[in-house]
């Protein structure tokens, strides 16, 4: 079920493009398929069976990728994918062909009926926050459909911010109560519930604040009256049957594990009650008919709450039968609402008159949900409220006050679904008769079967009592309490009394609405959305006045300040703890004396690095210390590390210079000797302290290193070069991060010099236009043009004319003749092909040899570098006419597949595979998969220094260009500027 509606919401764009909006007719059919699989499954679930799937995730953590469906989580299903099956129906008329991102909607839509599905059956508790915060994101997307409303952003960003403060705040509750528990499985938790005490205590409070903040209880609610600026199919699913109900289904999970939880309880209990109250109360005053729905919502929600929270079985059957009755009635109410804004043009019940007989078929669907929702027979509303009142009769002063708040709750349930069916059908004085066109079949049909569904299941409750009292069993009944059962009728008693209250409480409120709304207005507590924007606006000028006490704009402060840090908070415990009388090893001044000669290069680099003024100069020594490195790797035994960084500090050379160009020459301000001196103690202290912690650690070693036994791990997977194996073999997910980092970097330089801002005219500053360049010598097919991807370059009269014989470099040619060198172009023309076949040497030597994917990407790319340096960016576009993203994505491609492709031939993720061959004239060959891994990362590499050379290179070339265009005309301009004045 969840693979198939990942995958109809991956090609939900796809359907709409085609088929229009009928396509959510066809992706109806996907949860539709669910609703039927889930009710074929109801005879095994009603016998106390339950279905379960899971697989090993993390089994030293008790962590695994588990699936559960008990009576909750077949209830939860049903509503989750039969609901969202019928609003995708309505969505095929409720929304036109031509709505803005219909393709994006749909999508984003059944992506989110998947993310509800794994929220429900998820039977982890790490995996139930992941499915948790799916549906916030993608109910962010939905609530923000129409983006060009700026209130439809808002609210959608204040949804986010709710729910995900709430979120992370339960994930720390998960976090401990696995911890306490010594399992993450839902199920076991719930089976053997850990020991009471303080870390269970707050375990369980931070969760019910981030079940408190999905479904909108007090003082959470802020968010569900703003998302009604969502279209309505949204506030149907998401706001009445699903995402709401989320915060109300993990309540009632954990209950029957945490029934006797006072922290759990009490926080049910007076956070339902004071929800419920004043979600009624405040819907009293609504004239919008979406946001009387919304509070009533947030009323019903608090109800829901309480009674699951109450942890007696009487309560925990009269909630899941008050969650199957708001789920259906509350849907086909917000789909009634939807059905008159598009029939109408307004949602104000002050302008809405005579629908009754303009509208029946949706007079007579919306009285049938309002029926339910008042708790009248015969419909399940009135069934589960029954139960509802019948659960704290029995009970002491706590009960006695919950049941006069769930009474006085019900009654402004009464009263503002009275307030709903004048408002939306009745005639009103004074009140022109509202002109309404009637809608569809299929756009009614929806609300008519989720009213109907609530009107059928009154009488056939009974039906439904083995099924409910599934889950009800799981919680302990009272003390004294008898075993109550689900049917439409218990008798004369004294919940039926309660009702009747109600009804006639309700009505009165109804009568009196204009005293009730000016009522409500005097005694309206401070709108929560005022208080939420202040502290937004107060965060936000905290924010902006710590950073701009701090973040300066200094890049040597911002070093010095965390290499101090550093330095205080490390090294104190070093002095702290004299750790240098400890016993250790003695030191060992060097292996052998030659080492000392990279060591007083690297030494004397650093100390001139302090005094010299040229940005150039500095960048040649802080290079020599690389290199420095380089050789005492070397020294010591690892040429392979000293091979990488040889090439990696020559890279950083060379993109230091490319950036150098568009700086001075040399640095901006002075280096006060004060500054030098300050500079030289942090380094020196760093120096001292990274040293220093490095000997301790070593020294301080208690078991045996692992290292000895690396030479016979890689020779186990067929490879002599222990690093190379250590990377992609032993710590290959190492590598997959590291490689993803690279890959992440190479977007971040390109969009950092390629973005453009959108009002700047197309012909660029001072209103240039661009001028097209003909290279005299294009590469094959390109007609002798060569595509810049939109960058603008220097007039034709700054380009060598071109050459009718032929040329070492083609691109070339297009470069200023001050820029030229022929010696340059004849040695990279010649080097280029010699140097790409090393790295492709080292690339398949690397597994045995030194070398390796990524020293062979880096020589790879500094043969693109010659080239660009010999040629400039004409030569590099007709060498390397791949684009960077291109060989990025593949190579990443390439790693991933081969690490993904392990459990398809049995093994496990990564796993390795080899195969020897004998091939005539190249002799016996051992294949490895590690090999293909590694020509991913060697792809890649090429791609980020492909990518580095077009942006920090050929992009800062485009721009001098430019600037001397601009310059030549601002030239010419002042020349002519004389002549224009004395021609008149």
């Amino acid at each position: 079920m969840l693979v198939a509606h990942f995958v109809a919401a991956a090609i939900a764009p796809l359907l709409v493009r085609w088929w229009g909006r009928n396509a959510f007719v066809a992706l109806a059919l996907v949860p539709g398929a669910a609703t039927v699989w889930a009710l074929l499954q109801t005879p095994v679930i009603a016998r106390g069976d339950a279905l379960s799937s899971s697989i090993a995730w993390a089994p030293q953590f008790s962590l695994r990728l588990g699936l559960y469906m008990d009576a909750l989580g077949l209830v939860m299903t049903l509503i989750a994918a039969g609901v969202g099956a019928l609003i995708l129906v309505y969505c095929a008329r409720y929304f036109e062909d031509s709505e803005p991102g219909l393709g994006r909607f749909a999508g984003v839509f059944v992506a989110f009926a998947a993310a509800m599905l794994g929220l429900v059956l998820a039977d982890d508790l790490i995996q139930l926050f992941v499915h948790w915060e799916l549906t916030t994101v993608f109910s962010y997307l939905l609530i923000g459909h129409s983006t060009e409303q700026k209130e439809s952003r808002r609210a959608a960003m204040t949804a986010l911010t709710v729910t995900t403060a709430g979120g992370l705040t339960m994930f720390v509750g998960m976090i401990m109560l696995g911890q306490t528990a010594g399992t993450y499985v839902i199920s076991e938790i719930v089976a053997d519930p850990p020991p009471a005490g303080t870390a269970l205590n707050v375990a369980l409070a931070l969760i019910m604040i981030g079940a408190m903040s999905k479904s909108a209880l007090f003082p959470f609610s802020l968010w569900l009256p703003a998302a009604m600026r969502a279209p309505t199919p949204v506030s149907g699913y998401l706001h009445a049957a699903a995402m709401v109900k989320a915060g109300v289904y993990l309540v009632a999970r954990l209950t029957p594990a945490f029934h006797d939880a006072v922290v759990w309880q009490s926080m049910a209990l007076a956070f339902g009650v004071l929800t419920m109250l004043l979600g009624g109360w405040t819907a009293l005053r609504q004239f919008d008919l979406k946001l009387l729905l919304a509070y009533g919502t947030v009323s019903q929600l608090g109800f829901l709450v309480a009674l699951f929270g109450a942890g007696t079985r009487a309560a925990a059957l009269a909630g899941i039968a008050m969650l199957i009755a708001h789920s259906l009635f509350k849907a086909a109410l917000f789909l009634v609402v939807g059905i008159i804004d598009h029939a109408t043009g307004t949602r104000d019940l002050r302008e809405l008159s005579g629908l009754r007989t303009a509208a029946p078929g949706v007079f007579w669907t919306a009285l049938v949900a309002l029926v339910s929702m008042a708790g009248l027979p015969p419909t399940i509303g009135f069934a589960a409220k029954e139960l509802a009142f019948g659960a704290f009769t029995a009970g002491g002063a706590v009960d006695t006050a919950v049941l006069v708040g769930l009474v006085a709750g019900s009654a402004l349930t009464v009263a503002y679904s009275l307030r709903f069916l004048w408002g939306a059908f009745g005639v009103k004085e004074n009140v022109p008769a509202t002109a309404v066109h009637a809608p569809g079949p299929l756009f009614l049909a929806p609300a008519v079967v989720l009213s109907g569904l609530g009107l059928v299941a009154g009488p056939f409750s009974g039906a439904l009592d083995p099924l409910l009292a599934v889950y009800a069993d799981t919680v302990p009944p009272a003390p004294g309490a008898e075993t109550t059962h689900l049917v439409l009728w218990h008798g004369f008693e004294f919940p039926l009394l309660m009702s009747a209250l109600c009804l006639a409480l309700g009505y009165v409120l109804f009568v009196l609405r204009g005293q009730v709304v000016r009522l409500g207005l005097r005694l309206a507590l401070v709108d929560p959305d005022r208080v939420y924007r202040r502290m937004l606006a107060a965060l936000e000028n905290v924010a902006l006045q710590l950073t701009g006490g701090t973040q300066r704009g200094s890049l040597p402060v911002y070093l010095g300040t965390i290499l101090v840090a550093m330095v205080v908070v490390s090294g104190w415990p070093i002095i702290a703890g004299r750790l240098w009388e400890l016993p250790a090893p003695p030191v060992r001044a060097w292996d052998t004396p030659v080492q000392l000669i990279p060591t007083v290069i690297i030494i004397l680099t650093c100390l001139f690095v302090l005094f010299v003024r040229r940005r150039l100069f500095a960048v040649v020594l802080v290079g020599m210390t690389g290199y420095g490195c380089a050789v005492l790797f070397f020294l010591q035994g690892a040429p392979d590390l000293a091979l990488t960084q040889f090439l990696v500090e020559t890279v950083s050379i060379v993109v230091f210079v490319l950036v150098l160009r568009r700086l001075p020459a040399r640095f901006s301000t002075p280096a006060l000797r004060g500054r030098r001196m300050w500079n030289l103690v942090i380094g020196v202290a760093t120096g001292a302290l990274v040293a220093s912690m490095t000997y301790f650690a070593l020294a301080g070693r208690q078991d045996e290193s692992v290292s000895p036994g690396f030479a016979d791990a890689a020779r186990e997977v067929g490879g002599d070069n222990i690093i190379a194996v250590l990377l992609v073999d032993v710590r290959a997910w190492d590598t997959m991060g590291e490689i993803s980092v690279l890959g992440a970097a190479a977007a971040g330089v390109a969009s950092l010099m390629f973005v453009r801002r959108k009002a700047q005219p197309r012909g660029g500053p001072h209103g240039l236009r661009p001028r097209s360049v003909t290279a005299p010598h294009a590469p094959p097919g390109g007609a002798g043009q060569i595509d810049l991807g939109g960058l603008r370059v220097a007039p034709r009269e700054l380009h060598v004319k071109p050459a009718p014989s032929r040329v070492w470099l083609a691109g070339a040619d297009a470069l200023p003749t001050e820029r030229r060198s022929v010696i340059f172009e004849v040695v990279s023309r010649f080097l280029f092909p010699v140097v790409m076949v090393i790295s492709v040497y080292l690339l398949l030597t690397g597994h045995s040899a030194v070398g390796g994917g990524f020293a062979g990407g880096i020589v790879a790319g500094l043969a693109l570098i010659v080239r660009y340096l010999a040629g400039g960016r004409f030569e590099l576009y007709a060498t390397a006419w791949v684009q960077p993203g291109a060989l990025i994505g593949a190579g990443l491609a390439l790693s991933t597949g081969v690490a993904l492709a392990g459990p398809l031939i049995g093994g496990d993720i990564l796993s390795g595979g080899s195969l020897d061959l004998h091939v005539p004239l190249m002799g016996d060959l051992h294949l490895t998969t590690s090999l293909v891994f590694d020509t991913g990362v060697y792809l890649l590499v090429i791609g980020l220094i492909l990518d580095i050379l077009r942006s920090l290179g050929a992009r800062i070339d485009e721009q001098i260009e430019r600037d001397a265009v601009h310059a030549a005309e601002a030239a010419r301009r002042g020349v002519e500027a004389p002549t224009e004045e004395v021609t008149p």
